[in-house]
């Protein structure tokens, strides 16, 4: 596990950018944590790093989005799912291919997700913008990543992988 902290809703978008130099196709990247933790600030500097020049918004209600950049960003929310057969409507496997997809509240449809993930989550920290954000690299893929994704977050980090 990464644990990083940041005090802005600029660093949590910087640390997005960051994370986003070390993805690819096919991966899939959980985001969790409390309302206004900041998973939609991530995903905005991530998207931005890729390319992206859309308005990247949180998908609450359309439940997905999709950007076109340097590679395709998918934007899931599923914070009203109440079963698995909701994750099952969403087409998730065809998502993944070639894209990478980025899960609001993904925490509460792991066993529906490849074993293969980051999962990301949020917390509130002392002041009012400050933030702690814990990294998870599950599965084989991120694990052999876990140097170049230390290195990339290093300006955040408050422990080693």
């Amino acid at each position: 596990m990464i644990s990083c902290a940041t005090s802005s809703v600029d660093e949590t978008r910087s640390l997005g950018a960051a994370v986003s130099i070390v993805v690819g196709p096919g991966d899939v990247i959980v985001l969790a944590g409390d309302l206004g933790a900041g998973k939609t600030a991530f995903t905005q500097g991530f998207a931005a790093a890729l390319g992206i020049t859309a308005p990247v918004t949180s998908p609450t209600f359309v439940l997905a989005n999709r950007y076109e950049g340097e590679i395709v960003v998918n934007h899931l929310d599923v914070y009203r799912f109440t079963g698995r057969g909701e994750v099952h409507d969403l087409a998730l496997p065809e998502l993944l291919d070639g894209s990478v997809t980025l899960i609001e509240w993904g925490d509460t449809i792991v066993t529906a997700l490849p074993a293969d993930r980051l999962e990301i989550t949020f917390g509130f920290g002392a002041g009012d913008d400050d933030r702690s954000v814990d990294l998870a690299l599950r599965g084989k893929s991120w694990r052999w990543r876990s140097q170049a994704l230390s290195r990339a977050v290093e300006n955040w980090s408050r422990s080693p992988c």
